[in-house]
C-alpha cells in the first residue's frame, strides 16, 4: 500500500474536495487520502479533520463510521489539523442539539447570543457569521509562520468554542465581541474558518501544516 502523507476524514459532511485539493496545491508530493476507514487514518502521517453541517449529524455520522476512536487517536499522535466543525467536535458539549462531542478538550460550543448582534454603531449583524474577518494571533505558532497577526479568514458558522482552557487560545476574531477561533496544543491545530477558503493566507497556514514536526 501507498504510504498516505495526509488523510482527510471522510464521515459524510462537508466539502471535502476543496479541502482536498487545497493540500494537494500546497504540497503536490505528497499523497493526499480522503478516506472513511479508520486504518487509513491510523497509518497517515498527518490527519485533516474537517466539517460543515449540524454538530448533532456530524457526530452521530462519524459515530456510524467507526472513526470516532480513529481520530481521538490522532489528536494524540501526529500533526492533525481540526477545521470548522472539525474544531468544535473536539469539545465536550454543543448547544446545537445538545450534542456530546468527542471531549478532546474540556469545554462548551455555544451559539452567538442575539443580544449580542450588534456592531458599535448599533447595526444588527447576522448569524451565521458568513464572510471574511480577522484573525489575531495571541501568541506564536509555527502554523502562523509567514501569515500576518489580524489577517482576514472565511467563516460560515453560528456556533463557537468556549476552551476551559485559556492556554489552548492562539486565534481569536471579533464578531461583535472576541471569541476563540484557533486552539492548539502540541500535535494538534484547529480552527473555526476555511482556509481552504480563505485564498493565500489560507494557503500558508495549510502550507505550514504539511511541513510541521510538532
Amino acid at each position: 500500500m501507498k504510504n498516505i502523507d495526509i488523510a482527510v476524514v471522510d464521515y459524510g459532511m462537508g466539502n471535502l474536495r476543496s479541502v482536498s485539493k487545497a493540500l494537494e496545491h500546497v504540497a503536490p508530493d505528497l499523497n493526499v487520502v480522503v478516506t472513511s476507514d479508520p486504518q487509513q487514518i491510523h497509518q497517515a502521517n498527518r490527519v485533516v479533520f474537517p466539517g460543515q453541517g449540524a454538530m448533532p449529524d456530524c457526530i452521530r455520522e462519524l459515530d456510524s463510521r467507526g472513526l470516532s476512536q480513529a481520530v481521538i487517536e490522532a489528536t494524540q499522535q501526529k500533526p492533525f489539523l481540526g477545521i470548522c466543525i472539525g474544531l468544535q467536535m473536539l469539545f465536550e458539549r454543543s448547544e446545537e442539539g445538545n450534542a456530546a462531542g468527542l471531549g478532546v478538550f474540556a469545554g462548551q460550543v455555544k451559539r452567538f447570543a442575539a443580544v449580542d448582534m450588534h456592531d458599535t454603531e448599533g447595526r444588527k449583524l447576522k448569524v451565521p457569521h458568513m464572510g471574511w474577518n480577522q484573525v489575531q494571533q495571541p501568541n506564536q505558532h509555527p502554523l502562523w509562520q509567514d501569515v500576518a497577526d489580524n489577517e482576514r479568514f472565511y467563516y460560515v458558522h453560528s456556533y463557537y468554542v468556549c476552551p476551559d482552557e485559556s492556554g489552548l487560545v492562539t486565534g481569536i476574531t471579533d464578531y461583535p465581541k472576541p471569541f476563540t477561533c484557533a486552539i492548539a496544543k502540541d500535535n494538534l491545530f484547529a480552527v473555526q474558518f476555511h482556509p481552504e477558503k480563505s485564498a493565500k493566507a489560507g494557503l500558508q497556514l495549510l502550507r505550514n501544516f504539511v511541513h510541521w514536526n510538532p
